[in-house]
């Protein structure tokens, strides 16, 4: 999906998560297209944990170089209803508005974080033995601070008419799993709550979608897992991984005109993995 220009310009876009890993490829992607661009991370240099950047001032700064954009670094921890409210604050304070929001924080990070085994994920991450802080902290980190976002930045696209969402959701939550089943049930949890969302602001002609992305190659994905070399390649099959530029392109299109009549719906970018109805 590739745009002539900078179909973007003017446009004032958070990216929640996007000090590093897919986020940060999304933050770019809009960037390039003109958009100005809040980019967040939880602490200020989040983006080391996987050495994806020396702060986020500095992944800020690089992409507001590379693009020729303004960018906006905020950080805080999104499942607090005050940090987001702080945050969205000092966006306004910085551009006015918010045009486009794009939910992105997440993981099946569990309560030690990621500097836990397998770059976080829950030690016991099935649907009955996992402990319960650990499945707070999951659907808190996907679920919670998608609703806290929406909830924040919605109003003043109702009052405008005019706004993008975009959840970010999985293929997990579109099947049954045997581990990372809190994670799949957060990340299902999300596409309801796009479909309602999507439902409510449909009259006031916001567009709500999720895109739900399969095993997308980033630090942290290679960090928490086995992988397949063979399934690393970028091009000649789709039976590999993804790569984030891919999810990018897609989130691209959502918060663009070019889907001016598209809402309510899950995106999956998988490669053809889940060929069944959502």
């Amino acid at each position: 999906m590739a745009f002539q220009g900078r179909h973007l310009t003017g446009k004032v876009a958070w990216v929640t998560g996007s000090s590093r890993g897919i986020g940060k490829v999304v933050a770019a992607q809009l960037a390039s297209a003109g958009a100005t661009v809040a980019v967040h991370g939880t602490t200020p240099l989040s983006a080391r944990t996987f050495n994806e950047g020396e702060s986020l001032q500095a992944v800020a700064d690089a992409i507001a170089k590379e693009h020729g954009v303004s960018t906006l670094p905020v950080h805080g921890d999104l499942t607090d209803e005050t940090v987001v409210q702080r945050i969205t604050a000092e966006i306004r304070q910085a551009y006015g508005h918010i045009d486009i929001l794009v939910n992105c924080a997440g993981g099946d990070i569990g309560a030690k974080g990621i500097q836990g085994p397998l770059a976080g994920k829950p030690e016991r991450n099935d649907a009955v033995s996992i402990s319960v802080t650990d499945i707070h902290s999951v659907l808190n980190r996907n679920l919670l601070t998608c609703i806290l976002c929406c909830r924040e930045v919605a109003p003043e696209m109702m009052e405008r008419r005019s706004g993008k969402i975009v959840n970010f959701g999985s293929i997990a939550g579109l099947t049954g799993l045997t581990t990372g089943a809190i994670y799949a049930t957060a990340k299902a949890a999300v596409h309801e709550y796009t479909r309602c969302l999507a439902t409510q602001l449909k009259p006031f002609n916001v567009a709500v979608n999720a895109v739900a992305p399969g095993n997308t190659v980033t630090p942290r994905w290679l960090a928490s897992r086995d992988t397949t070399p063979d399934m690393l390649v970028k091009d000649g099959t789709l039976a590999r991984y993804g790569w984030p530029e891919e999810v990018a392109r897609v989130t691209e299109f959502l918060v663009s005109d070019a889907a001016s009549y598209v809402s309510g719906q899950i995106w999956r970018i998988d490669g053809g993995d889940q060929c069944w109805p959502g």
